[in-house]
């Protein structure tokens, strides 16, 4: 099951305990006809990929595998069930980021190397496992090197964040003021951290969650009537305060470009009613950003990565036409215990498919 078929209260009570899988997949291959299995749990899906040589009897067990383990009524689930080459399909989408709730994302192939790599040092992996799994790796790069799926911002946050990269080259070593401790102000603010910004001012008007999310952020709180004194020392505003009114007024931002010396200032404003009035945007070297510019940006992005779907499903059927799945049925099981897969272990049982 994913976030297409079933809600995050159902998908939460189904998903494995990262320690316990290997407990799980030992359990699931106990299971009539399952020779190997992959378990891949995410917080958005709970999938099992597995080899059998009677493929329908082993689905039935792993169906009343979960419903009994997980203590789910029978049909208050709606389990998708796939053979052969249409399961091989599916597993190659989903590491393409085709099956994601956020289109063309990346995290989720790092779990599916994770997930193959416990199934393999579990010993719950052999010859068509091993096979497909790296096939899917794969796939994955081919389908994100030949196509534009990773292209365009596809969440405000990421919006805000590859606009501050155009203006400033590279966020390495920039600095970030938060005025209003709001959740989507932090998942900017992680972000841009994530792409090198050095330092965090965190301001709100309780001070103690402004410290709360200061120490999340390895940053430091301010008092929210001391942000003005900071606005000097920051590259970067984040503003999501929950005002009624405009917080950040352009006399502020024009005394701090005194001693900026034409360093720009970057302002994203993703409040509602708007924390940071129009007119800053008159001021030489400021670029101001609400939430729905950004929105739009983010909708656009969304668009020019669906447009690419298509693209990158001929890319995975062109390989399959290539290289076959048929051919996985014909492998005789033959347990393998060996450490997690790398991709550049020469010992691997396949070596993998030219990309």
């Amino acid at each position: 099951m994913n976030h297409k078929t079933a809600p995050v209260e159902v998908r939460e009570r189904l998903a494995f305990a990262e320690h316990s899988i290997p407990t799980h997949l030992k359990e699931i291959r106990g299971l009539t006809q399952i020779e190997e299995a992959v378990v891949l749990s995410t917080c958005n899906r709970v999938e099992i990929y597995g080899a059998a040589n009677e493929p329908s009897v082993a689905l039935e067990g792993l169906i009343d595998y979960l419903v009994n383990h997980f203590e789910v009524t029978p049909g208050e689930v709606e389990f998708y069930r796939k053979e052969a080459e249409e399961a091989a399909h599916h597993l190659f989408e989903v590491a393409s980021g085709l099956d994601s709730m956020v289109l063309g994302e990346t995290e989720i192939f790092g779990q599916i190397k994770k997930a193959y790599a416990t199934a393999q040092s579990s010993g719950a992996t052999s010859r068509r496992m091993n096979k497909l799994f790296q096939q899917s790796f794969s796939i994955g790069k081919l389908v994100r090197s030949s196509t534009r799926i990773q292209q365009g911002s596809t969440s405000v946050g990421s919006a805000a964040v590859d606009l501050a990269e155009k203006i400033f080259g590279q966020l390495d070593g920039c600095r970030v003021m938060i005025i209003g401790a709001g959740e989507m102000s932090r998942i900017t603010a992680q972000s841009l951290r994530s792409r090198g910004a050095s330092s965090i001012i965190v301001s709100n008007r309780s001070f103690d969650k402004a410290e709360e999310l200061a120490l999340e952020l390895d940053g430091k709180a301010v008092k929210f009537d001391d942000w003005g004194g900071h606005l000097n020392e920051v590259d970067i505003v984040i503003s999501s305060t929950g005002a009624p009114h405009a917080v950040v007024h352009k006399s502020a931002v024009e005394k701090a470009l005194d001693d900026r010396r034409g360093h720009p200032l970057f302002l994203i404003d993703i409040a509602v009613p708007r924390d940071i009035e129009d007119e800053v945007n008159e001021l030489d070297n400021v670029y101001l950003y609400n939430i729905d510019q950004l929105t739009r940006i983010a909708n656009d992005g969304v668009a020019r990565r669906e447009r690419q779907i298509e693209v990158c499903r001929a890319v995975i059927h062109q390989f399959l036409e290539e290289k076959g799945i048929e051919a996985l049925a014909e492998i005789p099981s033959q347990r393998l215990n060996r450490g997690p897969f790398s991709p550049n272990d020469s010992s691997s049982s396949e070596p993998l498919p030219n990309s």
